[in-house]
């Protein structure tokens, strides 16, 4: 687990977006300019939740998120994703 100084408010996350995918299933190797944005990725940080909904995601779950969701950060060299739980999609 690394130690991240960004503490997310409310009912926010951040999540460490999992690396593209080098190869399809057959073998074939992916150009950089057609990977994917990954959808997957595994939580670092969780705020405290809202008044009335605590959060039910907690750090180092693995989610699913929606292709689109959330705002990119980067860290210390490191590259974040920070967004609302409700757009995440599941706990794998």
């Amino acid at each position: 687990m690394s130690k991240v100084k960004v503490q997310p408010l409310a009912d926010r996350v951040l999540v460490e977006a999992a690396a593209a995918e080098e190869k399809t299933a057959g073998g074939i190797i992916i150009p950089d300019t057609a990977k994917e944005k990954p959808q997957r990725g595994k939580v670092i940080a969780v705020g405290a939740g809202k008044k009335d909904e605590p959060m039910t995601v907690k750090v180092g779950d693995t989610v699913l998120y929606g292709k689109y969701a959330g705002t990119e950060l980067n860290v210390d060299g490191n590259d974040y994703l920070i967004m609302r739980e409700s757009d995440i999609f599941a706990i794998i």
